[in-house]
This record gives structure tokens, C-alpha cells and sequence, in this order.
């Protein structure tokens, strides 16, 4: 089979929505009038992303789901994407099923694949996702302001608590293993929350990293500090078990892998966010409040401050 062949068997589809999609040397697309586009690039690495025996239906699910967080966190409408690929071997099962999970979850969200490439070498995922957001409600991590409450969507820790059991350093079992790891290899991006906070959150991003670093980064960007609840995390019934040892501390509060939203918003704007999280049937937690300062304090359910650094995933450290 050669590059050509299994592109065009296992990674064109049709693109009503783009001028020009997959097949030419660059892809057409057309923004709508008053809109700008969002653009964002994530890599998947075998080894350090995911197992090298990961399932390749939930890894052509996360492949996408990790670049839709990225538009959920800006309130952008995703459109497009492109798809770099790098293969050991043209290994036509693993395709299909890869493929398969990636096209599952891009219809479900109106994607359309216009292009990518494709090589041989160590196996490695690259997705530019290409989403419209109106130029005025763009969600960025800039807007937090002293006073703004903090919030996160669904449920943290339990992707990083899934890592610690593949790892060793914790051991699931039954049912409890389970949802861990569904978290962990299909995130859901919370894309329809993001165009909920369009015009309400002050600022927004993904939990990747850990909410402890991503947090952080709204907080260097808005020039602010935080104070944070650690009683208030919304954890699930399996995570509730550990959150009170400090394993379970670390997973919710600097475990990456959620892709769960972390936004701020006016505390006037609580009633809005409540009816959001009411009509699209997704949890939302408001765990704090943005201060002045630098920095994040954690407090434990007895008012004392936790001394937790910002801890989350950094690929260089």
C-alpha cells in the first residue's frame, strides 16, 4: 500500500464546509463574515503520551479530543483539521481502527480532515485544528480580574489516577478501573461549554497539564492571583476515596489529562454559569476566587494553606 493509497483509503472523507479539502497541495477555507479563526497544534507521542499497545480506536479519539479542548477553552466553533502522521508501518487494522475513532468523534463535532501528511518513522500524532470564534467573544486567558470566581467543569483526577494505576503506583480494580481509564483514553472536550461562556467567563482554558499549572497560566496572564478550596474540587465517587491522601491530592489538583475547562468569571455572573451547567447537563464547580497578587493558594477543608508548589506535566523539566 502506498502513502497515497492509504490516505485515500482511511483518511478522505468529503468536506462540504471547506473549498478545498484533501488531495491538493494546500487545503481552501472560507471564514465566516465577522468571525476569526482559531488555530491550534498538539502532538501525540508514543511513549510519552500514550502506551506504545494504546487501543487505536480511543487513540484516534483522543488524537482530536485533546485539539478540541484547546477550541472549547477559546469559545471557538471548530471547523477543520489537519493530521500529521508518522508510522512504524502501513499496518491496515491499526488504521482502520484509528481512523475509525478519529471520524467518530470529528462528526460529532462537525470536523472535517482538509489535509495532513503522512511518513515512516516512530509512531507519532500531530493535529492543527482550525475553529471560528466571533473576534469581541474569543475566550482567552488574559481577562481574569480580582473579585472574578473560579470555576472548572466535570469532574478532576481521575485521567491521572487511571496514569498512577498503569503505572504501579496505585491499584484500581472493577468498575472503579474503569471509569478511570474511560476518562483517560476518551476525554470528552467540553466544546459546547465553551460556546455557552461566550460573552460571560472573563477567561478560559484547558486542564491538560494539571490544574495547578493551567490555572497558573491565567494567572500570569491576567497579572492575578488565586485562592482555591481544595474541599470544593468536584472529584468522582472513585477519586473521593484518595482525594484526602496526598496521591489523590496530586491527581486532582496537578494530574493532567482532564481536558476538563477552567474558566473565571464576575461572581454577578453565577446565576448565568449555574443555568448553563443546567441546560447542558455538565457539572461546573466554582472552587475559588481570583485575588491580587501573584500566585495560587490552596486551602484544605480546615482553612490552613497547602503547600503544593504548581506542579503539573512539563515536558522539559
Amino acid at each position: 500500500m502506498t502513502e497515497f493509497d492509504l490516505i485515500r483509503r482511511y483518511f478522505t472523507r468529503a468536506t462540504p464546509n471547506a473549498l478545498l479539502g484533501v488531495g491538493d497541495d494546500a487545503a481552501l477555507l472560507k471564514v465566516s463574515d465577522d468571525y476569526v479563526l482559531a488555530v491550534s497544534s498538539d502532538m501525540l507521542v508514543s511513549g510519552t503520551h500514550f502506551f506504545p499497545d494504546a487501543d487505536p480506536f480511543m487513540l484516534g479519539h483522543k488524537t482530536l479530543a485533546v485539539n478540541l479542548s484547546d477550541m472549547a477553552a477559546m469559545g471557538a466553533t471548530p471547523r477543520w483539521a489537519t493530521l500529521a502522521i508518522a508510522l512504524p508501518a502501513a499496518d491496515e487494522t491499526w488504521l482502520e481502527r484509528f481512523s475509525a475513532g478519529f471520524f467518530a468523534l470529528a462528526q460529532q463535532h462537525g470536523v472535517e480532515l482538509i489535509g495532513g501528511d503522512t511518513t515512516r518513522g516512530p509512531l507519532n500524532l500531530c493535529v492543527t485544528i482550525l475553529g471560528e470564534v466571533p473576534a469581541q467573544h474569543a475566550l482567552k486567558r488574559s481577562g481574569a480580574q480580582p473579585g472574578d470566581e473560579v470555576w472548572v467543569s466535570g469532574t478532576l483526577g481521575d485521567a491521572a489516577l487511571a496514569l498512577a494505576h498503569l503505572q504501579g503506583r496505585v491499584a484500581l480494580s472493577g468498575e472503579a478501573l474503569a471509569a478511570c481509564a474511560q476518562v483517560l483514553h476518551q476525554p470528552q472536550p467540553r466544546v459546547a461549554l465553551g460556546l455557552a461562556l461566550r460573552g460571560i467567563a472573563s477567561s478560559a482554558i484547558d486542564i491538560s497539564d494539571g490544574l495547578l499549572a493551567d490555572l497558573g497560566h491565567i494567572l500570569d496572564a491576567s497579572h492575578a492571583a488565586a485562592e482555591i478550596d481544595l474541599a470544593l474540587l468536584p472529584v468522582s465517587s472513585v477519586m473521593r476515596a484518595y482525594v484526602k491522601l496526598p496521591l489523590g491530592q496530586k491527581c486532582a489538583l496537578s494530574g493532567g489529562d482532564d481536558y476538563e475547562l477552567c474558566f473565571t468569571a464576575p461572581a454577578v455572573r453565577h446565576a448565568e454559569i449555574t443555568s448553563v451547567s443546567a441546560r447542558l447537563g455538565l457539572p461546573l464547580a466554582c472552587i475559588g476566587k481570583i485575588v491580587a497578587g501573584r500566585g495560587c493558594i490552596v486551602h484544605d477543608a480546615a482553612g490552613n494553606r497547602l503547600n503544593l508548589g504548581n506542579g503539573g506535566y512539563e515536558h522539559f523539566r
